[in-house]
Formats: C-alpha cells, structure tokens, sequence
C-alpha cells in the first residue's frame, strides 16, 4: 500500500486513507499529588468521542467550594494532525502552568485530522466550554472552578483553535463560561501556499483564505470584535512562526480588541517547552500567562 503523506516519526498517511501514528512517551493521569499537581482524564463527549484531562493543584483539596479558581481550557498542538495531552511534554507543561496559575486546567484531546479535517477541532474545543458549563455542580474537581473568569490557551495549532473558539463563544449568546482572555503560544495561521500539514488538516478544495487558516477572514462586525477577549500572544525569536504570531496581534490591535500584548522568547525556538517543560524558559512564559491572568 502506497505512502501519500507523512510526517517523519509521527504520522503516515496511506493510499486507502488509513493513518498510522507513532507512540511517543505519554504519562497516566494521578489523583495523587506528584510534583505538587493532580490530573484526573475526563469524557467530554462520548459519541465523538471528545476526551480531556484535568490539572489541579495538588495543595487544594478535591471537593471544596470555599475558594474558586480560575479555568485554562487548554488546547495542544500539532498542526492539528498530531498531539496529546497524554503526551509527557504537554502534560508536564500544563501540570507546573497548573500550580503557576493557582488554576483548574482542562486539556482537551479533540478529534484529529486528516480523520477529522477542520472545522472539527474548533467544534470540539468549543463543546468543552459546553462541558463545563454542565458538569462544574457534579464533577467533584470543578467544584472550585471559578466559570467567569476562564482562559483558553494553546500551542501551534492550538493557539489557532483558541482564536476560533473565542469567535464561536461570541457568535453563540448562549456560552456557559465567560472568556477573559487568550493565550496562544507560538500561534498556527497559514502561509502564502499550504504546508504540507495545512493539506491534512484543512477541508479538501480550500486554500489559504479558508478563515480557520487566514485570521482576517473572521466574519465579525465592529460590535462583535469589541467583545473580543484580551489577548496575551506568544511568540519565539527561533520560531519560523514568528512572523504570523505578530501580524495576529497587530490585527486584533487593528480590529480595536481592548487589551493585546505581545511577547517575545528570545533564543528559543517552536513550542520548546514541550521538550524542556522543566527549563527556566519554560518557568518563565508560566508566570508571563499567571501575571497575565491576575490582572482580570
């Protein structure tokens, strides 16, 4: 059986559409504290099937309403096509971002291209806002959970999602969280031609305008983009994304949203906390997004 697409050491598309991914490290959820955190895999949905993981801190216990914390929604990268948050890097990122931010943080496992091509990943994520609207009276880890002040964030392709979900909250009146603000690290948007992952991930006959690659196709009304939630971008100084994370924030700064910063890695390349989420650089963008998150 032929090759058709691939992406060395992660991913193999065949002729007949079958997809082969390879195992990378994963870590198993804890109810026990190790390393000051607690993480609990979660269903979001099971006709999908949509999965997540949660990440509280390990000093506060399971069960107590009396203080509320914030909520990051979390979403991982891979060009859409590859990822985890099962998988080591992510998952200790999110558990030191966890205790950085006194936060809940539920990473969500959303469906795959080339499987499941976009706009599936937004409608994933977004159902886990869905998710937790419903679930914070009966899911004991999200008795604390503070629904007014949540946080999307994401990494490549995840920073692409939590700009599209934060479109879809706004469209839909009937969102059960408020969104205070975005945090896309190193943020995923198309080029001039498509890559080879934006042909696995993107609905088959578009191009680069399809609006999940090409911010500025957003079909918001002046009205809508003032409600657009603040924004802290990520970008690195080694990142060969760079350049399309501050047009991003040099749009929403155009499009009059209230609060957009930008903020530059220098000397580090695309996503390096995932392989060095212990690294002082990594320590570093924790507390940027925990700093970032107090002051709402």
């Amino acid at each position: 059986m032929s090759l058709v697409a691939e992406l060395p050491g992660y991913l193999q598309v065949m002729c007949d559409g079958s997809v082969k991914r390879f195992a990378h490290e994963i870590v198993p959820a804890s109810s026990e504290s190790i390393n000051g955190y607690k993480s609990k895999d979660v269903i979001i949905d099971t006709s999908k099937p949509i999965t997540g993981r949660l990440f509280l801190p390990g000093t506060l216990g399971v069960g107590s309403s009396d203080h509320k914390l914030p909520v990051i929604v979390h979403s991982h990268g891979g060009g859409f096509c590859i990822g985890s948050t099962t998988w080591v890097g992510t998952h200790t990122f999110l558990g030191g971002l966890c205790i950085a931010s006194q936060s809940i943080v539920l990473s969500v496992d959303y469906r795959l291209a080339p499987e499941n091509r976009l706009p599936i990943a937004y409608e994933d994520c977004y159902s886990s806002l869905d998710w937790l609207g419903h679930q914070v009276c009966s899911e004991p880890w999200l008795e604390q959970a503070d629904l007014s002040r949540v946080f999307l964030s994401g990494d490549s392709a995840g920073g692409n999602i939590v700009h599209n979900v934060a479109i879809k909250a706004i469209q839909n009146n009937n969102c059960p969280v408020k969104i205070k603000g975005l945090l896309p690290i190193h943020p995923y948007f198309g080029s001039e031609q498509k890559t080879e992952k934006e042909k696995l991930s993107i609905p088959e006959g578009s191009n680069r305008d399809y609006y999940g690659c090409n911010f500025e196709k957003a079909e918001l009304s002046a009205a809508e983009w003032s409600h657009f939630p603040s924004v802290m971008v990520f970008v690195a100084g080694l990142d060969f994304l760079k350049e399309r994370g501050v047009m991003y924030a040099e749009f929403l700064q155009k499009k009059g949203v209230k609060v957009v910063k930008l903020v530059e890695d220098e000397g580090e390349a695309h996503v390096f906390y995932v392989s060095k989420p212990k690294s002082d650089a990594t320590r570093l963008l924790q507390q940027q997004m925990s700093e970032f998150m107090e002051s709402f």
